[in-house]
């Protein structure tokens, strides 16, 4: 029996004779369903239309679909002892692929932001020796292909090893994370958001939302807890969750303007 992917947010479902009657995480209102209807993909249908490609993304390897599939988001390498991390996933694993990552070390762990970002995650996993999937307790409920490797971790958060760290701000979704990278950007830090901060196009600052697709912005209570979060993070680079979407330095500085900028245009006061 195949496995299906939802054609609008790339979410991995099981094996099962029929494509599933509906995708949870598209008819939340953070997403949407294709204005064609609801629409699957086998896995080998995934793999016959698209191919995955390696580039660098600011000093780290990134990994995408060519041409770009549901949400677009492309997943980072990040280099850790022998192997890599990879932060946030792609909703497909080919063999060619998976032999490009072992080469450069393989895979210890995978990290996600939030559900959006789930994909094929039981697949890569499997393919690095079950390697663990950190996402967020209070996220598991939108875990749509259940395997043994995912790692549902509590708390505010959570450290994979000496340099990388998982921060759980919220926001986006109740267990949005980000990863500090301590060794990142030459030692000066680096912070990968995926969009629990979203990288704005002039590459110089960084907006929240709850949901981006449909305008709804997140409030300045849940803006501010963000920040704190973040503030005893040191970082000097910011990772988005598309190709190029990054700030290359002074990051932390942008956050911190960027915040108060939010603030300010959410704000009633005249």
């Amino acid at each position: 029996m195949p496995l299906w992917s939802c054609e609008q947010c790339g979410a991995q479902f099981p094996e099962t004779a029929a494509p599933p009657p509906a995708c949870p995480i598209c008819e939340d209102e953070r997403q949407y369903v294709n204005w064609k209807g609801q629409a699957w993909l086998t896995r080998e249908e995934l793999a016959q239309r698209h191919r995955l490609v390696f580039r660098d993304d600011l000093g780290l390897v990134g990994i995408g679909l060519e041409p770009s599939f549901a949400i677009g988001q492309r997943a980072l390498l990040v280099p850790d002892g022998g192997g890599c991390v990879m932060w946030d996933c792609v909703p497909l694993a080919t063999p060619e692929a998976i032999a490009h990552v072992a080469s450069l070390g393989g895979l210890t762990a995978i990290a996600i932001s939030h559900p959006h970002y789930y994909g094929a995650v039981a697949d890569w996993s499997a393919a690095f020796d079950n390697a663990p999937v950190y996402l967020h307790g209070d996220d598991a409920q939108w875990v749509t292909r259940q395997h043994s490797a995912i790692v549902p971790w509590r708390g505010d958060s959570h450290r994979i090893s000496d340099d990388i760290l998982l921060v759980r701000p919220g926001g986006h979704f109740a267990g949005a994370t980000v990863l500090h990278w301590r060794a990142g950007a030459e030692g000066r830090g680096a912070l990968l958001t995926g969009d629990v901060a979203m990288v704005a196009m002039d590459r110089s600052s960084v907006s929240f939302m709850y949901s981006y697709p449909n305008y709804i912005p997140l409030n300045a209570a849940a803006v501010r807890t963000i920040a704190r979060a973040i503030a005893p993070l040191a970082f000097d680079s910011l990772y988005g969750a598309w190709w190029g979407k990054n700030i290359a330095s002074d990051a932390k500085a942008a956050f911190d303007r960027s915040v108060q900028r939010y603030i300010a245009a959410i704000s009633d006061r005249g």
